[in-house]
């Protein structure tokens, strides 16, 4: 059944993360790696045709992350020759099973903890509500890198996805309600129980919770699309240019929510407008196209960006330039890879130093 719990509810007096001191760092901490996956299936892309140019997406963005620290991609054994050519041999990789290739949301969700420790989180996953089968390998992806790293797994009661949360690092996550509360997530569980299970397995405080009724069907309203902690007190929210646009409202709301909330410093929430691109565009299902600057991702000392051939794209750049002074800025065409239902933000998983 959707959301069928594995494990039993966990408690802060069972072995979890916040009870040994792990938490989860923010995202422009030192990262030791980046995690991706090779793409394989073809449904995701529309065929053939569509996969292969994801594949070529995949390629940029691992090689412009490989400018600012080792990357490593997940790939099934027949892929591995086909990696390493489109790669250029700038990566690692790790011959695994996989089904999909999302890694922020199959992979682990790594915690640093005493004394330099680092862990990690398998949470229960679903593929994204029981959308694509079959998931048995990517149910088990984190398992199995956290393995490979040789670090300790924690097994989350709750189905969670890495793209459907965000933390600043300092005891505050953010999240959706449509992700998260989704009957094909979690049926079972009440918002309390929910956020008890984030908080021991992320060691987090404060939940700030974002609504719902976003177009992004794919993933439910992933947060990663929306909103992202920019530093401490700060939240990048991506804003449509129109009216007109499905978000608008659902975005206003969560403009809303941001400005009533505190974080878990007690701090009130600065929201950084970042614009969205000011082109409409549908997938090759006839749904919004879910292209969202906020879906960067900040490997060490620079930021990988999406562009989407777009007036906006240098607007966005510019935002995301003052809010990360310092960092080199690489813009990498993303189009190919949001037709697949996510961003460079989803095909990405910071491993923490």
């Amino acid at each position: 059944m959707p959301g069928k719990q594995l494990y039993s509810r966990m408690d802060a007096n069972d072995p979890c993360p916040a009870r040994d001191g792990f938490s989860m760092p923010a995202e422009w901490e030192q990262h030791r790696r980046t995690w991706m996956c090779w793409p394989c299936r073809v449904e995701a892309w529309d065929g053939p045709e569509g996969m292969l140019r994801a594949k070529q997406a995949y390629a940029r963005v691992a090689r412009a992350i490989s400018t600012f620290e080792p990357v490593t991609i997940a790939a099934r054994p027949q892929d591995v020759s086909e990696v390493k050519l489109a790669t250029a041999g700038k990566v690692d990789i790790f011959e695994v099973a996989i089904d999909d290739s999302w890694a922020r949301d199959s992979g682990p969700t790594m915690l640093t903890g005493p004394d330099g420790a680092r862990a990690g989180v398998q949470w229960q996953f679903n593929a994204w509500g029981n959308k694509y089968f079959p998931f048995a390998d990517d149910a088990r992806f984190a398992s199995r890198v956290l393995e490979r790293e040789g670090l300790k797994i924690y097994r989350a009661p709750l189905v969670c996805e890495g793209g459907a949360i965000h933390v600043d690092g300092e005891g505050t996550l953010l999240t959706t309600e449509q992700t998260l509360l989704n009957a094909n997530r979690n049926p079972e569980l009440t918002r309390q129980e929910i956020e008890e299970a984030l908080s021991l397995c992320t060691g987090i405080r404060k939940v700030i919770w974002l609504g719902d009724g976003f177009s992004d069907e794919e993933t439910d309203g992933h947060i990663d699309n929306i909103a992202c902690f920019a530093g401490a007190g700060q939240v990048l929210l991506g804003m449509p240019q129109f009216k007109s646009h499905p978000d608008y409202e659902p975005v206003q709301d969560a403009k809303r929510r941001l400005k009533d909330a505190r974080d878990a410093q007690g701090r009130a929430i600065e929201v950084i407008e970042l614009p969205q691109p000011q082109e409409a565009r549908l997938d090759t299902r006839g749904r919004p196209l879910a292209a969202s600057y906020v879906n960067f991702y900040l490997p060490n000392g620079g930021i990988v960006m999406p562009g989407f051939n777009d007036l906006n794209d240098e607007k966005a750049r510019a935002v995301l330039a003052d809010c990360f002074p310092g960092r080199d800025i690489l813009q990498v065409d993303a189009l190919d890879i949001v037709e697949g239902g996510g961003g460079i933000h989803c095909i990405t998983q910071q491993e923490p130093a």
